[in-house]
């Protein structure tokens, strides 16, 4: 009896997961999608997160969650990527958002302006501040859902062919430069231009602009920009900190089951850290072969970093003064870095200056 027990109850077991099969699988559907890219494949760490990020949902959801990277230009180009994830032309994007300020200054708070709050903080700003939700808030509007996945902490000032000692060297000088960055370097009369990364090394090679920024020593290395304009300047005061963003078409993201979003979230997490620690790992050994190399490294003075504050805070009071989304955004972000440094003055900053010293001891 208790054999013929243990038969019906095992034979119903194996009917209920035959039955239960297909209800799961249309719970965990298969997905494909397509990333657009803003970076070209020679930069590793760009391209290299787009990759990373694509690899993990697949492997995360066992391939049944496919999105297939392009790089730049593949499908649309760098300064495209936004309209392209809006109106579905691609289901995501792999970009830093301050790229489409031309479209609403408002795009440049969630990735970085100039005196934002450094990598950290911004991190903090995001994930405990309120800043992840005022971001979405805003990419809503341009039928996008965002998520962090990237940074590539403090940038150099770029490269120039001459020095920069005062502001009055910037008068009339064209250097490529993105975001606020350049709205507030054209207020200390300089020419901004904005141009994509593949096109950089031959515009300075050609001398159609003076002086470029891109991100930091492992990457500039890789561009080559030591060979046509010597000067290399430190920081990048437009860019302590940037944010790199998976942008998803919001119709695409909404119609994601809830695992589906929650993989994305941890693929997202994972990528963000390993770009800002592959960044922090390479640059130390590629500024040194750049020194070597050649590459006459050099600070802003203290003169043009205060002038180019006092723009920059004179740049958002009239852009906040007529754009709610900016000011909102806005002075979340400032108020964080403000009360932020209250800490890092205190531990972070005195452990790095004490250590700093000590290096040569």
């Amino acid at each position: 009896m208790k054999r013929r027990q243990f038969l019906a109850t095992a034979t119903g077991g194996i009917a209920a997961s035959v039955l239960a099969a297909p209800a799961i699988a249309q719970s965990m559907p298969e997905v494909r999608w397509r990333l657009q890219s803003a970076f070209p494949k020679s930069l590793d760490t760009l391209w290299g997160g787009a990759e990373l990020f694509c690899r993990l949902v697949s492997d995360l959801m066992e391939g049944r969650f496919h999105i297939q990277p392009f790089a730049a230009g593949e499908i649309v180009g760098t300064f495209q990527v936004a309209d392209a994830v809006g109106d579905g032309t691609v289901e995501a994007g792999y970009a830093t958002t301050y790229y489409y300020v031309g479209k609403d200054p408002t795009f440049a708070l969630p990735c970085d302006f100039p005196f934002a709050p450094n990598a950290r903080q911004k991190t903090a700003w995001m994930y405990h501040g309120g800043g992840l939700d005022l971001c979405n808030e805003f990419f809503a509007k341009h039928k996008m859902y965002a998520v962090p996945a990237g940074n590539t902490g403090a940038q150099m000032g770029g490269w120039y062919r001459k020095e920069i000692k005062t502001v009055q060297d910037l008068q009339g000088l064209k250097m490529r430069i993105g975001g606020l960055g350049g709205q507030v370097l054209q207020r200390l009369g300089a020419v901004p231009q904005q141009i994509s990364a593949g096109d950089i090394y031959p515009a300075l090679e050609r001398g159609t602009i003076d002086a470029a920024e891109f991100v930091g020593p492992y990457d500039d290395e890789k561009l080559g920009f030591s060979k046509v304009a010597p000067f290399y300047y430190y920081p990048g005061w437009w860019d302590g900190g940037p944010v790199i963003h998976v942008m998803i078409n919001i119709d695409r993201w909404n119609a994601l089951p809830k695992t589906y979003k929650a993989v994305i979230n941890a693929a997202a997490a994972q990528t963000y850290v390993d770009v800002l620690g592959k960044y922090d790992a390479r640059n130390p050994a590629a500024v040194r072969r750049l020194v070597g190399g050649g590459a006459q490294l050099r600070p802003f003075s203290q003169e043009l970093m205060e002038a180019a504050f006092k723009a920059s805070n004179e740049l958002y009071d009239e852009i906040s003064a007529k754009n709610p989304d900016f000011k909102k955004l806005y002075e979340s972000s400032r108020a964080f870095r403000n009360e932020e440094y209250l800490w890092f003055q205190v531990a972070e900053y005195a452990y790095d200056s004490f250590l700093i010293r000590s290096r040569a001891k």
